[in-house]
């Protein structure tokens, strides 16, 4: 059983679960460092997990298919 799933969280939970996960340490102090690559707001990336609409695995494998040089 996953404890962060969809299945198992409030999206008050989920909210949480994603703040301390992306948290620079003492929290965001929006150094760009999220988005040097293009990758954009960590926040947004995340968000449809917060509203229930995609897992993490799932964000994070698409993130990972358009951030990931393929071949090497």
């Amino acid at each position: 059983m996953n404890k962060f799933s969809i299945a198992n969280t409030t999206k008050e939970e989920r909210e949480a679960i994603v703040q301390r996960s992306i948290s620079c340490g003492s929290g965001c102090e929006f150094c760009s460092g999220c988005g040097v690559f293009g990758a954009g707001d960590p926040f947004d990336m995340y968000q449809p997990y917060i509203d229930g609409e995609k897992e993490l695995a799932q964000i994070n494998m698409e993130f990972n298919e358009r951030y990931t040089i393929k071949g090497r």
